[in-house]
């Protein structure tokens, strides 16, 4: 793409020329981004994701000043980064809003649904990572902002569990349209507008394949996430994937209570406390798997409890 032209907030993050100045402010750090990942898994820790270590050159566009210590040239890597990462996103939504202007203009918006969201989230120094891949808050959750006047009231918030494969059941269902017997997801629409049809999501499954590839070092993991529990098996083996590494490592569990602990600090997986928590979260995870007709890896035991068959 023509560097004169809007860029998405994708590596390596290139702003317009007229923005390049946008966003030369200082930008403050997360609580998280000096996390030394004590009790989780040795797999969180071999990512190469990390702000102060994997930038580049090509990422952050020049070299750093000389002389910085190893958490001063961390700072200032955050801040580059940030600066050409914010000025991406306002671009987006500069034409986003564009979109929504157009709309106007025709006499459209109140009957159009629009929806705006990201593909998935992303490490905005949490962690001390950029990226995403992993299943912790920061790249799992995704934004989305919905508009459709003549259908919805504004300014509400939906808290119930959705995920990007919904969104196309929810888009044919707002439309009076039947969808595909083969298709995945839930549709969200009976929710929005106050008469929902289904049970609310229990809960989400996700998945990353990608393990170990050259750029990334983010290993294969999948797991289940409820309303305040996240279990995360990682199984470390890209089953000789295109794009995965060669090497494989012992499976490792997580699993984080979001109730207490929000920031995905205190890995619970081990603790005596949790054990009941844990059990229920695998066997959800196994019978999801299933529905939904992914095969768990070799290395995952079967939980107990399950029916037989």
């Amino acid at each position: 793409m023509p560097a004169d032209l809007p860029q998405g907030p994708h590596r390596p993050w290139e702003p317009k020329p007229e923005d390049l100045e946008r966003f030369r402010s200082t930008v403050p750090v997360p609580s998280t981004f000096w996390d030394d990942y004590d009790t989780r898994s040795s797999s969180a820790r071999r990512a190469l994701m990390r702000l102060a270590e994997n930038l580049n050159e090509e990422d952050l566009k020049l070299a750093p000043p000389a002389g910085l210590g190893y958490e001063e040239l961390a700072l200032w890597k955050y801040q580059r980064f940030m600066e050409d990462y914010l000025a991406c996103v306002a671009s987006v939504d500069d034409n986003v809003g564009r979109v929504v202007d157009r709309l106007r203009e025709r006499g459209e918006f109140d009957d159009t649904l629009l929806m705006y969201a990201s593909d998935q989230g992303f490490f905005l120094g949490e962690h001390g990572w950029f990226d995403k891949r992993f299943m912790y808050e920061e790249s799992l959750r995704m934004p989305l902002v919905l508009s459709y006047p003549r259908a919805l009231d504004g300014g509400r918030s939906f808290e119930g569990i959705v995920t990007n494969v919904d969104f196309a059941q929810t888009i044919l269902d707002a439309a009076g349209v039947a969808p595909h017997p083969r298709m995945q997801g839930r549709s969200f629409w009976p929710d929005l507008v106050g008469s929902p049809a289904e049970p609310p999501a229990e809960g989400m499954y996700y998945r990353y394949w990608e393990h170990d590839d050259v750029f990334h070092r983010a290993p294969a993991h999948y797991g289940y996430r409820t309303h305040r529990y996240k279990l995360i098996y990682y199984c470390n083996d890209g089953l000789g994937l295109p794009g995965t590494g060669p090497f494989t490592y012992p499976p490792e569990w997580e699993l984080y209570d979001l109730e207490l602990d929000r920031e995905e600090l205190r890995n619970v997986a081990h603790d005596p406390d949790y054990r009941e928590v844990r059990e229920g979260l695998e066997r959800a995870m196994w019978l999801e798997q299933a529905r939904l007709g992914d095969v768990p890896h070799p290395s995952q035991p079967r939980p107990a409890g399950l029916p037989v068959g």
